[in-house]
């Protein structure tokens, strides 16, 4: 009896390791796969706060849950199915289609660039002129194409796995990346009533760091959307650069690599250099293709329109 209890010991422990070692596992594969997403989840973190600028301050992070809500539902209900089954059964279609919303960054982070410096930019709805449900609509949509590239891009790293590791790894990296997004979000716009609140009273230090906060907040607000160009440009660019060589066009990818062992056996600093010299070919790569989809997309058909316009 007393061997046999022993025994169910013996086996408890074994399935807690085991246990242990697919959360750790789990764990890792995660982490991986969340940093593989990380350009997209900056620029997913840079593009809501300006659906809640000019709302009234108590119903910030009220929006702001909603839009979560929406993420989550996003990517659990719609995008993780349609990934999973894709994966189980036609896995080869999934360089392609990461390529394809490689190529969907790239032309967001170039067109950004060119309605900067063409004054195109798309004028944005005031605040006041939309109600809170049409808010977390349009907030919603949006999310659902960055969402998109976020679970492809963490499905692509772990394409090798079973298929109920590789569902539960995307679950728990769509709970992960949606908590990360938005509550970094909601910190953000609140980081000015917390300014504002600091400065108000209290000690002399803590109106100064109150009013520095509250002056810093457009500029975090700035850099935010210039970093998220950046590693739009420079995430598409790299899932290109190596979607072509997983396809078997190897030449641009050979190319790379031999600038980057150009530098890398440099002593000390070779590794970073290597690094940079990958993310400096990938931003070109990526604005180069941005750049010729936002040609088709705004030039020629600016043409077609100027041409009717003369012709009548």
């Amino acid at each position: 009896m007393a061997s046999g209890l022993f025994a169910l010991f013996d086996d408890v422990a074994v399935l807690a390791k085991a246990a242990a070692a697919s959360i750790d596992d789990i764990g890792a594969a995660t982490g991986k796969a969340s940093a593989k997403a990380a350009g997209v989840i900056v620029d997913d973190t840079a593009v809501t706060p300006r659906y809640v600028q000019g709302l009234a301050a108590e119903r910030e992070l009220p929006i702001i849950k909603k839009i979560a809500i929406g993420s989550l539902r996003n990517k659990l209900l719609f995008i993780l199915p349609a990934a999973l089954l894709l994966s189980q059964f036609l896995p080869w279609a999934l360089t392609p289609l990461l390529m394809l919303g490689g190529t969907y960054l790239c032309f967001e982070g170039a067109e950004k660039i060119w309605e900067h410096f063409s004054g195109h930019a798309k004028e944005e709805q005031a605040p006041g002129e939309v109600d809170e449900k049409t808010i977390v609509s349009n907030a919603v949509r949006t999310d659902f194409i960055l969402s998109a590239e976020i679970m492809v891009i963490s499905l692509n790293e772990v394409a090798n796995e079973p298929f109920v590791m590789r569902a539960i790894i995307l679950i728990v990296v769509a709970f992960f990346i949606t908590v990360l997004v938005y509550g970094v979000v909601g910190l953000i716009v609140k980081m000015d009533d917390i300014g504002l609140h600091l400065a108000q009273g209290g000690a002399s230090f803590k109106q100064k760091f109150g009013n520095g906060l509250v002056a810093f907040m457009p500029k975090l607000l700035s850099a935010l959307s210039l970093i998220g160009v950046a590693a739009m440009i420079w995430v598409g660019g790299h899932i290109l650069l190596v979607g072509t060589d997983d396809l078997g066009w190897h030449g641009l990818y050979d190319l790379v690599h031999h600038l980057e062992e150009g530098v890398h056996g440099i002593a000390g600093v070779g590794g970073i250099l290597a690094w940079i010299v990958n993310t400096l070919c990938s931003a070109v790569i990526g604005l180069i293709v941005g750049g010729i989809v936002v040609a088709v997309m705004h030039l020629i058909p600016r043409k077609d329109k100027d041409a009717e316009a003369h012709a009548a």
